[in-house]
């Protein structure tokens, strides 16, 4: 039976679905893969069963949370890893894994396929990307009215008086997003200039969160008027009919890749590298297709109901080797200086 490791209670109904999918007639002599990942649990559901049904000889035993706390408890294990490989992680946390030596190079098959970008520059590479993911504004239209808040267009916007306590916002920590965000911004506005800006925003948010969706997923719900999250929640979101508009502020949003590398030393490569086939395959980028507007097989892309058209027009030039290599100093300033407004654990 396939084991799912989830943190939350709405996680946790994802893997009783994936239980019901009826997952659990995989055969005795099936291999069992420890797979870590930050996918969104409501795509993790779809992928698993696809996955599952092209290869039932491997049983997968999935963990997932968020970003950060997957990047860190990869981190935490690097003397004794216990995952064998990763399926869905910002491609800055596997350059962190592969400046560690924690990544095993591997040339997945239909390689050749790939938007370069999405691609490790090593030869063979130490991971591969799946699809991109990018910052936004979710705002509550009925709340901003009944509050009187004008809709922000840009990021300068969110730091006006009158947003003060009324924007929630991923803790860059625990969630990729938040990182994104705060790697952007810092890139955007120059490192003095970034961190000026985020001292300002701090005023005027209400709380910190451990989920890069919750932002969003909260203003939709009308609980704050301003969600600072990313588009594909938010377009789904807006899908299922939350009163919200999609703000792509106006001088550029940050972004990131969810990619997949094998772990090294591993006792299972051989279905690790399965796996790895299998996440750069046009099935499984057919797959990312449905919610995302850029993946890395570039001529399977298809619009995305809601999402903005100008959306990649606006994905700013992101340096993630710069990122990476900053990604510690980065996250230790930003718990330093606003960690008192993160929300509690659970």
């Amino acid at each position: 039976m396939m084991t799912v490791l989830l943190r939350s209670t709405a996680l946790g109904l994802a893997a009783a679905c994936l239980g019901a999918l009826g997952w659990g007639g995989t055969p005795a002599q099936a291999e069992e893969l420890t797979v870590y990942t930050a996918v969104e649990a409501d795509d993790l559901t779809k992928y698993a069963e696809r996955f599952n049904k092209d290869h039932p000889d491997i049983e997968i035993r999935w963990v997932r949370d968020s970003t950060g706390i997957i990047t860190a408890k990869l981190l935490a294990e690097k003397d004794n890893p216990q995952a064998d490989i990763i399926w869905g992680l910002a491609a800055t946390s596997l350059m962190l894994l592969k400046n560690e030596g924690m990544l095993e190079p591997y040339a997945p098959q239909g390689l050749e396929r790939l938007d370069p970008r999405f691609v490790d520059s090593a030869d063979p590479p130490a991971w591969t990307g799946m699809d991109a993911w990018a910052a936004v504004i979710c705002f509550n239209t009925v709340e901003g009215e009944r509050l009187g808040l004008p809709k922000p267009n840009s990021w300068q916007d969110l730091l006006d008086p009158v947003y003060r306590g009324h924007v929630v916002m991923p803790n860059p920590n625990s969630s990729g997003t938040g990182f994104l965000d705060v790697s952007s911004w810092l890139q955007l506005f120059g490192e003095d200039e970034g961190w000026q800006y985020m001292e300002q925003l701090h005023e005027n948010v209400a709380a910190y969160t451990h989920s890069g969706s919750k932002p969003c997923r909260q203003a939709a719900a009308g609980e704050v008027p301003i969600g600072i999250s990313f588009e594909f929640r938010a377009a789904r979101l807006k899908e299922e009919g939350a009163p919200i508009d999609i703000v792509v502020p106006e001088e550029g949003i940050g972004w990131d890749m969810e990619a997949t590398a094998i772990i090294k030393g591993t006792d299972r490569l051989d279905a690790a590298k399965t796996l790895a086939d299998w996440s750069v395959s046009e099935a499984a980028n057919q797959l990312y297709a449905e919610g995302y507007a850029v993946v890395a097989i570039p001529e399977l892309a298809q619009p995305i109901e809601y999402m903005p058209e100008d959306l990649q027009s606006k994905m700013i030039d992101n340096d993630f080797d710069w990122a990476a290599a900053n990604r510690e100093r980065i996250l230790a300033e930003w718990q330093r200086r606003y960690d008192v407004k993160t929300e509690p654990e659970g």
